[in-house]
């Protein structure tokens, strides 16, 4: 699906959600995944990449896979993932699950509904987001809320509007959108740097405009900007292609191997 420089994210998720979320006879909403796996991040996580996502950020590594086609894939009902995800935790011995690749809160109903099924389980469920949605639709962090067992990492693109949309191109005011999810997860509730914290794309930004960064944040709250998740561009192939033709140049990159690399 292509998208215009300056697009409205709201509207892309609209025209995005008619292909990854089905909802059958009995109203269960099921949603579109391209795989489920374990992984070494967090220490060991069972993972479902998800289908969609309301960004275009020329610096994803998800473009490789089929999260950004949406007719690719298959869809798993809230039981399933939570089947799916907890088989591979056991087998693995993993206390972590997650959803990841695309933007999982595009299927608002479908996540609440797993979450239930992860309620007063042993895991923890990390919620990786680009917020948008949060921040735009004023009940969803009161619905995340519910859960004890929730932690969210709301992964800011840059630091700033004009960071925000030369790496997405979505308008650049929907960077206080990301913003502002954060404010309303810590309003209803979550710790930050326990149950909620910032995740930020740093290859393209300056040490100013970083520091700046940080005074936002903990206008919000102090320790948001005590424990930020520092998020630097792996070159893989694709990305490195992808980086080409949107004209980033990124200020700092690690190989694949964590090597820090100046390739580009």
């Amino acid at each position: 699906m292509d998208v215009e420089a300056g697009y409205d994210p709201i509207e892309l998720y609209s025209k995005v959600k008619k292909f990854i979320v089905r909802v059958d006879v009995d109203g269960v909403e099921s949603r579109r995944y391209y795989r489920f796996r374990g992984g070494r991040w967090y220490g060991g996580i069972a993972t479902g990449d998800v289908v969609g996502c309301n960004l275009r950020c020329g610096f994803c590594w998800s473009w490789r896979d089929a999260s950004h086609i949406m007719t690719k894939g298959f869809f798993c009902t809230p039981r399933e993932t939570f089947n799916r995800l907890t088989y591979i935790a056991e087998r693995n011995g993993y206390r972590l699950v997650r959803l990841s690749g695309g933007e999982p809160t595009l299927s608002r109903d479908h996540l609440l509904q797993l979450l239930k099924h992860f309620n007063e389980t042993k895991y923890t469920f990390i919620l990786e987001t680009n917020g948008i949605l949060i921040g735009y639709e004023s009940d969803y962090a009161e619905e995340l809320s519910k859960f004890s067992n929730l932690v969210i990492r709301v992964s800011l693109k840059g630091t700033c509007e004009s960071e925000f949309q030369k790496l997405t191109l979505a308008k650049p005011e929907f960077f206080n959108i990301q913003l502002k999810a954060i404010k309303n997860l810590v309003d209803a509730g979550f710790m930050p740097g326990e149950r909620v914290y910032a995740a930020v794309m740093l290859s393209f930004s300056s040490d100013e405009s970083y520091m700046h960064l940080k005074k936002r944040l903990a206008e919000i709250h102090p320790k948001l900007s005590e424990d930020i998740d520092e998020e630097y561009v792996i070159l893989y192939p694709h990305v490195v292609e992808i980086m080409g033709r949107r004209g980033l140049k990124p200020k700092i990159a690690y190989n694949p191997n964590g090597i820090p690399s100046s390739m580009i």
